[in-house]
């Protein structure tokens, strides 16, 4: 069984997964031929201080990854996931999954994007978050997680690009995503931090006029 535990595990620092899901970002805007099929995306003015890295796969799954002044947070939805509100009697955030996340990164949970209409609870099945100045990524600490499940949470397919940031983990991503090959020295040279060059777009995108699979 794959959990949240497991990822957070796996997690780089702040730092880190900040560059990191720039790339992702900087990657699918530059391969794809079509900006509504990126499912990575970062809305740097996403509020006051606030940066917001976001994955949509449009098959109703998504995660954000809020950078704060006052740490980062981290809510994943999986909407297979037994663990979905949208699965449960009460229509409740399965027991244990944000009742520990800190007063001061909690507003972020309530943000009306993560609500779908006439809803009251939070799209959520997994949530990490990280205060400024903490060593380690946090979690519920005692969530009991339901069996029969591989990733029960759905941490184990949205977070895949952010537990595995190989080259070749991102390449074999978007070669399945877009349904064409891709060019495995400019995914290392757009995941180094480098800039998209007229010869690395070129190379990422060709012309082409399919769309993603399932989108």
């Amino acid at each position: 069984m794959t959990t949240v535990y497991e990822a957070a595990a796996l997690l780089p620092d702040p730092a880190e997964l900040r560059v990191h899901l720039r790339a992702l970002a900087v990657l699918d805007s530059t391969i794809g031929d079509d900006p509504q099929f990126c499912a990575y995306t970062l809305d740097a003015d996403w509020g006051p201080d606030q940066e917001a890295a976001l994955m949509d796969n449009g098959s109703g799954d998504d995660f954000s990854v809020h950078f704060t002044p006052a740490g980062v947070l981290i809510r994943g939805f999986d909407h297979e996931s037994a663990m979905s509100p949208y699965g449960t009697d009460d229509e409740e955030v399965w027991p244990g999954v944000v009742d520990e996340v800190p007063a001061a990164l909690r507003p972020l949970l309530d943000d009306p994007a993560f609500r779908d209409e006439g809803l009251d609870f939070t799209r959520v099945t997994v949530c990490l978050w990280r205060e400024t100045g903490d060593t380690a990524w946090r979690t519920g600490s005692a969530i009991d997680f339901p069996a029969g499940h591989e990733s029960p949470d759905g941490s184990g397919f949205l977070f895949h690009l952010l537990t595995d940031r190989s080259p070749e983990a991102v390449q074999a991503h978007f070669a399945d995503y877009y349904e064409r090959p891709v060019p495995l020295d400019a995914v290392r040279h757009v995941l180094a931090g480098h800039p998209v060059t007229p010869a690395i777009a070129a190379a990422l995108r060709p012309s082409v006029e399919r769309h993603p699979r399932g989108r």
